[in-house]
């Protein structure tokens, strides 16, 4: 057996996807920071994994690119669904409490809260 199969590998699948070994990281998370610009030893610190899992990431990430920026896709697709069916469902609810009058005492912390909103919208 060489030494490369008797370490544990840092990729894992598991039902959520592709994760770094005995973390919660996904490999999508660490490719939403890629595509937004950070370089990988910033990723690295960022989610507090070693320079190892973040170079064995790399290395998965290069070898299986295709596979890999499908199932990326895919998440963002179903997170934009869910988001979706979210704010869908929560609009009716936001409506009703929207539509409540001030609870007794609170009167002045609305008035600061439209106030703040005032100013915001004119930015």
């Amino acid at each position: 057996m060489s030494a490369q199969q008797a370490v544990a590998p840092t990729v894992v699948r598991k039902p959520g996807g592709l994760y770094i070994a005995g973390t919660r990281i996904t490999l999508y998370h660490v490719m939403d920071y890629l595509l937004a610009g950070w370089p990988p030893h910033l990723i690295g610190q960022w989610l507090n994994v070693t320079d190892q899992q973040m170079a064995d990431v790399m290395t998965y990430l290069d070898e299986h690119h295709t596979e890999v920026v499908g199932q990326y896709h895919q998440i963002l697709l179903q997170a934009e669904e869910n988001r979706r069916y979210w704010e869908d469902r929560n609009r009716e609810r936001l409506a009703e409490i929207a539509a409540h009058p001030p609870k007794p005492g609170h009167e002045a912390l609305r008035a600061k809260l439209q106030e703040l909103k005032a100013k915001l919208q004119n930015k």
